[in-house]
């Protein structure tokens, strides 16, 4: 057995940050995590983070614009908490050492995104959050942290009603781990991998969401999820907002500006859940291109400045769609790109689970409601990383000793070997294809109830079907066909999570449209839903949306 104060699982940003803060308190900390720090999914954010820096925006416009944003669902109280770190979050990350992009007088430049009042999105060109990644990451070993990269999470042990430890996968050496630990900071980020068309990478498949869900913590809010209006059309790479900022702007096959029909003031710089509405209905409308697409153009700003500011747009158009944005249109699409809803917290990343806490998109504090604004979630994983390090800190301090019992590793190895034994299944490759295609064609932007009800039926047979899969590699390290049949099971508990709630949600907000609930309800859905794991699926309730300033009302871009 390993013992640590507080076991972080994660190690992109938000985890990175919690695990900072908690050994600069003084305890033993280790990070968890299946890939090397630096190659987490917070390198590849491009756009930018918010901050409320200068005379001419302000704090209260950040925080309206956020509640807002989130279609009045963002718990108002922890928005106005997060607004007002966001100044020196990144005060704080350029003395880390990110090199951010500077305007010609040496301040810090920005640019517009969607859904803002003012254009707070300070970037390192079009590659923010790898720069941020790289600067926390230089702090990060500084500290005497240990690093077990290349582990895979197995579960979260809680016992007599508190958190006990991990157990671990450790790919290199095949062995199962157990860290015993007095805290545990969930840090592992989305579950986009639910969806096949989708802008996250194939490590984002919600390990420590799942685990989470299983040891007994409430998820919130899981039905709302986010797409983004500008992936690539075949490879769903993701298109920053950035590009819009700058002064993309969006056509369909008939050459229109359409976004003028559906957002007149803000255009395509309205927040996501609208844009993406909009290319849907354009295409759905017949005025998209052959093939189901409209079309961003660049091509208007210069050839210099969509080279310097967008770099890493021309180098992903030009490989992956044979497109130079400096001369022709990049053919565009909606894909699933982010996930309100995760493992529910306070301000302080603490869960229902004593000694459990979370930060990152794998958390719902919950600040983004129904739907996240752009620049805001790189800001997140800073700001409520270190609020999760901290309290961890604290807790760990008065908490007593924890314990591992034989038998929690005894489980673990007895499910691997039931897996290597069966010499006949399902392919969890099959498993993950099919679940994908059923998200993508009926828990999409729009949502028919038909198509939910669809939905549950055929994730509920896939989560049958798991039970008999069949793991073919024998090999002990770095056997990819183990932890894709590892993953494939997290992946099914959240889809039925999201399409529980959803189901059950009959009103359309944010990002979750129902075309048989097309309005608003404030009068019945304005409250969060709250998702506890039990054998026979999961149980909702719900909780109530904190208020401070401002009452729902119309939102209109």
């Amino acid at each position: 057995m390993l013992h640590h104060d507080i076991v972080v699982v994660g190690a992109g940003l938000a985890g990175q940050r919690a695990a900072l803060a908690a050994a600069r308190a003084g305890h033993d900390v280790a990070v968890v995590s299946k890939l090397h720090p630096l190659r987490s999914h917070s390198g590849a954010a491009q756009g930018g983070i918010n901050a409320a820096i200068g005379a001419e925006d302000s704090v209260d416009t950040h925080i309206f614009d956020t509640v807002k944003g989130s279609d009045y669902l963002g718990d108002q109280d922890a928005i106005e908490f997060f607004c007002q770190q966001a100044g020196p979050t990144v005060i704080e990350m350029e003395h880390f050492g990110t090199i951010f992009s500077r305007g010609d007088d040496g301040s810090l430049a920005r640019r517009a995104f969607g859904g803002a009042g003012f254009p707070r999105t300070i970037y390192a060109a079009d590659r923010t959050g790898l720069a941020l990644l790289q600067g926390i990451f230089e702090h990060l070993s500084t500290e005497t942290i240990r690093i077990y990269d290349e582990w895979f999470l197995l579960s979260i042990v809680v016992r007599e009603g508190r958190v006990q430890g991990i157990t671990a996968f450790d790919r290199k050496s095949g062995q199962i781990e157990g860290i015993v630990a007095k805290a545990v900071i969930v840090a592992t980020g989305p579950a986009g991998r639910i969806y096949g068309r989708t802008t996250n990478a194939h490590s984002c498949t919600g390990d420590g969401i799942a685990a989470a869900y299983r040891a007994g913590a409430n998820l919130k809010d899981m039905e709302f999820v986010q797409f983004h209006p500008t992936a690539l059309l075949e490879s769903s790479i993701l298109i920053t907002e950035g590009a819009r900022g700058e002064g993309g702007i969006m056509k369909n096959a008939l050459g229109e500006r359409f976004m003028t029909r559906y957002a007149p003031h803000v255009l395509d710089l309205a927040s996501r859940d609208v844009v993406s509405r909009a290319i849907v209905t354009e295409v759905k409308s017949g005025r998209g291109f052959p093939g189901g697409y409209v079309t961003l153009e660049l091509m208007h700003l210069g050839k210099e400045k969509i080279e310097s500011r967008l770099q890493e747009i021309c180098d992903f158009s030009r490989a992956f769609a044979g497109v130079d944005p400096v001369t022709e249109p990049i053919p565009v699409f909606p894909a699933q790109h982010y996930m309100m809803g995760g493992i529910g917290t306070n301000m302080q990343g603490e869960t229902n689970v004593p000694g459990l806490y979370a930060a990152g998109e794998a958390a719902c504090v919950s600040i983004h409601g129904a739907n996240r604004l752009g620049g805001n979630s790189l800001l997140e994983t800073l700001v409520f990383g270190k609020q999760a390090g901290v309290a961890a800190a604290a807790y760990v301090s008065g908490a007593p000793e924890s314990r591992l019992a034989p038998t929690d590793l005894e489980r673990e190895t007895g499910h691997f070997l039931a897996l290597r034994a069966r010499t006949e299944g399902e392919s969890p490759r099959v498993l993950r294809t099919e679940l994908q295609q059923t998200m993508d064609q009926s828990v999409g932007i729009y949502r028919d109830p038909d198509d939910l009800y669809r939905a549950l039926r055929k994730v509920r047979e896939l989560q049958e079907r798991n039970r008999n899969v069949h793991v073919v590699d024998p090999a002990t390290t770095y056997n990819l066909d183990l932890t894709d049949a590892l993953e494939v099971g997290h992946l099914l508990d959240l889809a039925e999570v999201i399409v529980v709630g959803a189901i059950a949600r009959t009103e359309s907000r944010g990002a979750h449209t129902r075309v048989d609930f097309p309005a608003r309800d404030d009068k019945n859905w304005m409250k969060h839903t709250i998702a506890r794991w039990t054998s026979g699926g999961p149980e909702l309730s719900y909780a109530p949306v904190a208020y401070t300033r401002w009452d729902p009302t119309e939102r209109v871009y």
